[in-house]
């Protein structure tokens, strides 16, 4: 609008696409690539963050391309909708319990998440009225799933 300051500003950077053949260079060839931003940080200082946080984005959309959005899209609105909405609660739940889990997990892949901490090889057991969850006694995550199940879960009370 007229008359107010506006405190975000436009970055747009320049590099060079190498043309070169065995024939040589016609004429040098530039991309560019604009960022806006209202951090206060410098130039090269809010770039480079914009391109740290790029990363993120791209693998947060590999991860719901290798779990429920590899059904998507489908002829029916109503089927592309539920799986969107499935696999939006699934990204959100499993980064969780991954950040829960261990600073390994935290920036795992949903997938190794799922694999290490979700399909679990134990054998649930019974005694005197009581379920135990049984781990492998030499399972690589185990401290992991344990830590990921005491932040979620209370310990029954002893009794």
């Amino acid at each position: 609008n007229p008359g107010e300051a506006t405190t975000a500003r436009l970055i747009a950077r320049r590099f060079r696409v190498q043309t070169r053949t065995e024939q040589g260079e016609l004429f040098p060839a530039w991309r560019y690539h604009a960022i806006f931003t209202n951090t206060r940080l410098h130039t090269v200082a809010a770039e480079k963050q914009h391109r740290l946080r790029a990363g993120t984005i791209e693998q947060v959309f590999a991860d719901l391309n290798d779990s429920a959005l590899a059904h998507f899209p489908s002829g029916q609105f109503h089927a592309n909708q539920a799986w969107l909405t499935l696999a939006a609660l699934t990204h959100n739940l499993l980064r969780t319990l991954g950040a829960l889990a261990s600073a390994v997990h935290a920036r795992a892949r949903t997938a190794t998440i799922r694999r290490q901490l979700i399909t679990v090889p134990a054998r649930i057991t019974r005694t005197a009225r009581r379920l135990t969850l049984r781990l492998p006694r030499h399972w690589p995550w185990r401290d992991s799933w344990h830590g990921l199940f005491t932040a979620t879960a209370q310990p029954p009370p002893a009794f």
